[in-house]
């Protein structure tokens, strides 16, 4: 009996050596390994392999190798991704997900509180790697009772909106919201990424209880979410559509990306940039500078503008001010 060649299948889970993948539409996983050529081709990244890259291969015959795993062989262009510096010094950058239709930075109304940094990070990096993004703003409910959260949380919500972005309010523990993101979902292959305790697993256990993913409480003494996801991991949902969960992020460092190209991915600096004096203009100290003017106006908001500095200093990623 020879191997079975698959092609086009989607990378649905990476731990170390194993993958996990299926043939979607269908959703059957397997078990893969990467290739010898594959793991040693020398790539500066953490994982040559990612969550929603889509790979030919073949499986062995069944019984002829007992315990034998199928072996991935090509990984296919990637039509976008999302990559961070990564914490691990020996390597350059880690692939969070690739091929994905839409990303969703999910924050808390209330606790914890995520830093405007991180936020204009993930954001940024969607822009330049091409992936359509969205914020939610997860446990509105928490706002009838925490009030001291209400005018953050209209304030968070008014800077994205005005930089363009879409902003959904919503509540995994009440549903709010619930049905108009499950409607966006359908037919797509989505990303879930944010901090730990913002609640990304509540929010798809939610959305599909058949889930069951692993969720827990923040520490009521920082304020902050336990790491309940390890791994990136797609799933699929009963009313269509995938969702990759991501594990809780405390950094993201921006790669490949110059000085003179960053106000591109800042929509409303990008917008006000082209009335500058100078067409070099970085927006940081030189004369006549359209965008500075917009900021002392209110037009821009000072967090993005102020982060946007930060980024010219520190573009991989230092720690973040709060």
């Amino acid at each position: 009996m020879e191997q079975q060649v698959f092609q086009n299948a989607t990378v649905v889970k990476q731990t170390g050596a194993l993958c996990r993948l299926t043939l979607l539409p269908r959703w059957e996983p397997f078990t893969a390994i990467l290739s010898g050529k594959l793991r040693l081709r020398g790539d500066k990244l953490t994982n040559p392999v990612a969550v929603g890259d889509r790979v030919h291969g073949y499986r062995q015959p069944a019984g002829k190798y007992p315990g034998e795993h199928a072996v991935i062989t090509e990984i296919l262009p990637r039509k976008n991704y999302l990559i961070r510096k990564s914490a691990n010094l020996s390597r350059q950058a880690h692939i969070i997900a690739a091929n994905i239709d839409w990303a969703y930075v999910i924050l808390s109304a209330t606790e914890p509180q995520t830093p405007y940094q991180f936020i204009d990070r993930f954001l940024v990096t969607c822009q330049a790697y091409r992936v359509p993004v969205s914020l939610i703003l997860n446990k509105t409910d928490e706002l009838e009772w925490a009030e001291g959260y209400r005018s953050q949380a209209a304030h968070c919500r008014d800077i994205y909106l005005r930089a363009g972005y879409e902003v959904l309010e919503v509540s995994a523990r009440t549903g709010m919201g619930l049905d108009s993101l499950s409607q966006s979902l359908k037919g797509r292959i989505s990303l879930f990424s944010g901090i730990s305790g913002v609640g990304k697993s509540t929010l798809a256990n939610r959305l599909d209880p058949l889930l069951q993913l692993k969720t827990a409480p923040i520490s009521r003494a920082h304020l902050t979410g336990k790491h309940t996801t390890t791994f990136y991991e797609m799933h699929s949902l009963l009313s269509g559509g995938y969702i990759i969960d991501s594990p809780g992020i405390k950094g993201f460092g921006l790669l490949e990306m110059t000085k003179e190209e960053l106000c591109h991915y800042f929509p409303e600096i990008f917008a006000v940039s082209s009335s500058c004096r100078f067409n070099g203009c970085l927006h940081a100290e030189e004369p006549d500078c359209a965008v500075r003017e917009a900021v002392e106006k209110g037009l821009i908001p000072a967090e993005r503008y102020e982060n946007y500095l930060r980024l010219l200093e520190d573009p991989e990623g230092g720690k973040y001010r709060t």
